[in-house]
């Protein structure tokens, strides 16, 4: 083969190799592949980059395309995202978008979650509901805190021991009151008889002790709160109305949130939660907007005690507004609670009763607060 053959070959298999090259990694970038836009604001990214994956169930199915800086100080960074086309039925309005890593040093990506069935489909350039990403350096810090705070407590153990062991060795020798009670044979009679009036009193009020935890453990099994103290752990009724009101105001609410029971809670007669990340576009919402008032508002389905309807849905609609206040940042005063019990109006598919979540606009005040609590 002469030099210029050979010459001409290097540089054919050369460009193939570069136009393979460019076909593999424009595929990983999507840039040959049908896609739609869009974005997710975060308070901080945590070390998240341009070209950055996009997972949506787990299956990497987009890019990061561009990591916008806001333009005030107030403001939120803005990430923006290409999907592929194929995933546009499986993304709603409800769906989730936050930061994950890949291990506990790995790559950040974006991970979406699935939409619900009955949400809006999105469109070109619509934002995403965010969590709150998982910073590695504020769990450190807060290990370190734990770890100083664990060695102040053996220090003072060492000291509360050492105490004892001085108290013990007087005592053994006789000095000090104590001392004197244990060496002194006589002294130690003496108390004995006259506690020996006191035992009868005090069996009587063991009794009476007894009797009463006999009673409250009789009442923690009992059909209506048996759910809600296995599974939330109160051993007040009171709580389930601690943040409750009387009635909705008057105004209209400004976005309300719609839940069928079955899909937040495992079973229909209890407030044990499941799938409570459903709650989270409503949770994102209260975070992200100035509103003067939300009410948590649940109600059963038809069949069944009123009465015991009454405490499940005041136990439950307690345990969303717990959900909310502990993942998404906002004043908790502006969440109530209204467990209403059976409703004609609040019809479900399951039968099992509705949870809403309805927000007021800025300047709704809570009617006056229910003072009267149901016992279960």
């Amino acid at each position: 083969m002469s030099r210029t053959a050979r010459l001409g070959a290097f540089i054919i298999l050369t460009l193939a190799i570069l136009i393979i090259g460019i076909f593999i990694i424009g595929n990983k970038q999507y840039l040959f592949s049908p896609t739609y836009r869009l974005q997710a604001q975060f308070a901080t990214v945590v070390g998240l980059d341009a070209g950055a994956e996009v997972r949506i169930g787990g299956v990497h199915s987009g890019t990061v395309r561009e990591i916008r800086l806001p333009g005030n100080p107030t403001g939120k960074i803005t990430v923006l995202m290409d999907l592929e086309r194929s995933t546009h039925d499986i993304v709603k309005q409800d769906s989730v978008a936050a930061i994950e890593t890949e291990g506990l040093l790995g790559n950040e990506y974006i991970s979406i979650s699935f939409g619900s069935a009955a949400a809006l489909n999105v469109k070109d350039n619509d934002t995403l509901p965010s969590a709150a990403p998982l910073v590695i350096a504020d769990l450190m810090k807060k290990a370190d805190g734990i770890l100083v705070t664990s060695q102040k407590a053996l220090d003072s153990v060492t000291v509360v021991a050492a105490n004892l062991s001085s108290i013990s060795s007087k005592i053994n020798q006789g000095q000090g009151t104590v001392g004197a009670l244990v060496n002194d044979k006589e002294l130690y009679a003496h108390l004995d008889q006259t506690t020996i009036g006191l035992r009868d009193t005090v069996l009587h009020a063991q009794a009476g002790v007894t009797a009463f935890e006999e009673n409250m453990e009789a009442m923690k099994h009992n059909f209506l709160v048996r759910g809600f103290y296995k599974t939330r752990g109160y051993d007040d009724s009171s709580d389930l109305v601690k943040n409750d009101i009387a009635q909705l105001p008057q105004a209209t609410p400004q976005k309300t949130f719609t839940f069928d029971s079955k899909q937040l809670f495992e079973k229909e007669d209890t407030a044990k939660p499941k799938n409570q990340k459903s709650l989270r576009a409503a949770g994102q919402f209260l975070a992200d907007t100035e509103f003067g008032l939300a009410v948590v508002v649940v109600a059963s389905g038809m069949s069944g005690d009123a009465q015991k309807d009454l405490v499940l849905t005041q136990a439950r609609a307690m345990v969303v507004r717990d959900y909310l206040v502990a993942n998404f940042s906002f004043d908790d005063k502006q969440l109530k609670t209204l467990g209403i019990g059976k409703s004609k109006t609040a019809t479900s598919d399951s039968g099992w009763g509705t949870v809403e979540i309805l927000v007021y606009p800025a300047g709704s005040a809570a009617p006056a607060t229910q003072t009267s609590g149901l016992s279960p």
